[in-house]
């Protein structure tokens, strides 16, 4: 297993330096890295917010508010520059309408029944921790996809201009409101906790590099330090949703069952060219299978063997409908955790920080509605 990870990280770059160029190759790699470190601290978005919403513990939720941090402070003042050594760098900066609130809410839902956001699918389904995870990948691909298709249904909803708080309160004044932002939802959560438990479960930063897992401030770190990597190399925040309705279109039209290239989602001119050009000269699918290759090194070198049992049929639907929700939604709110919340937040766009007011509404409905598909138990990533 061990060899076989290697091999997969190690080769896929040494592969695609040779058929796409050296740049994917380094993508690959980044990929493979961000894979390694969220298997490795078990960094968990959807747990995160199940176990403040529902046992009112926040340690993974305040591992998420250190990463918003680092981010800002590593990625806005390369964004509000415009470059960094030459090379150009933008950010996420979307419209607020009805479909990025109506898009991060189906997605909170369908992070608690799908067991994890986009990025927690990816890792645990190629870490090997539960077949149920293929089938919300597999169901992710195809709400993504479908959401695709019906674009003419979403994209003329209404929206307001897209907001940036550095073009309003420039770098300074954009840094600050962020981190005072964070540092608020900081003191509400350790709030929420004392007032629970009569004390806060201290966010653990000592632990052993080859051991797993690491603690949560540890990849929180090392995904800041991997997301600015990214910013660097391909010019703008990690993503990951937008190739999922790429490779749904593509399996389409290998399956001669329509033509994905008379949508109207595809004739976006900045669509377009992703779906003309070769598979793998796409980054962001790059990215994404380099993320899966380093989560299964990650697991072989932590010795996990995997459990590929198939899930109940109370779990199994729950994956079914939760990664449906995750696809159309990540697609209609203009991404996931990541590319949405994240990206949005390093971007100085207010929309990441009202994206995650309907997706934690979201959540909560959905931890809701976990029992009713007997989803108890430890928490999924």
């Amino acid at each position: 297993m061990r060899l076989a990870g290697l091999l997969l990280a190690g080769g896929g770059a040494a592969w695609l330096a040779q058929a796409q160029g050296a740049q994917m190759a380094v993508l690959w790699l980044l990929g493979a890295g961000l894979g390694l470190v969220l298997f490795q601290s078990s960094f968990s978005f959807a747990g995160g917010f199940r176990r403040l919403l529902a046992e009112r513990r926040s340690a993974g939720f305040r591992a998420m508010l250190l990463l918003l941090a680092l981010a800002c402070l590593l990625s806005l003042p390369a964004i509000a520059a415009g470059s960094v050594l030459g090379q150009p760098v933008r950010g996420f900066v979307f419209p607020i309408g009805w479909g990025l609130l109506l898009g991060a809410f189906l997605f909170g839902i369908g992070m608690q029944l799908g067991g994890g956001c986009a990025s927690g699918t990816l890792y645990t389904a190629a870490g090997g921790q539960g077949a149920r995870m293929w089938i919300t990948l597999a169901a992710f691909i195809a709400g993504a996809t479908f959401a695709a298709y019906d674009s003419e249904r979403w994209s003329g909803w209404a929206a307001l201009p897209p907001v940036s708080l550095t073009a309003h309160l420039g770098l300074g004044g954009a840094l600050v409101a962020s981190l005072f932002a964070l540092a608020l939802a900081w003191a509400i959560a350790t709030g929420l906790e004392r007032r629970r438990h009569g004390a806060v479960e201290p966010l653990a930063w000592r632990g052993a590099l080859f051991r797993h897992p690491w603690p949560a401030a540890w990849g929180a770190i090392g995904l800041a330090l991997l997301g600015f990597a990214t910013l660097l190399l391909a010019g703008r925040p990690w993503a990951i949703t937008a190739a999922f309705p790429l490779w749904g279109s593509r399996a389409i039209e290998a399956l001669g069952w329509d033509d994905p290239a008379f949508w109207p989602y595809w004739e976006d001119p900045t669509r377009t060219e992703a779906l003309l050009r070769p598979l793998l000269a796409d980054r962001m699918t790059v990215m994404d299978l380099g993320l899966m290759a380093g989560a299964f090194l990650a697991a072989a070198l932590a010795g996990r063997r995997g459990d590929w049992r198939m899930p109940r049929p109370g779990p199994a639907l729950a994956s079914l409908i939760g990664g449906l929700l995750l696809g159309y939604g990540a697609i209609i709110a203009f991404g996931c955790n990541i590319s949405a919340f994240l990206g949005g937040i390093l971007s100085g766009s207010l929309h990441g920080w009202v994206w995650i007011i309907p997706a934690l509404a979201g959540n909560a409905l959905g931890a809701r509605l976990r029992p009713l598909f007997r989803l108890e138990g430890p928490a999924l990533r």
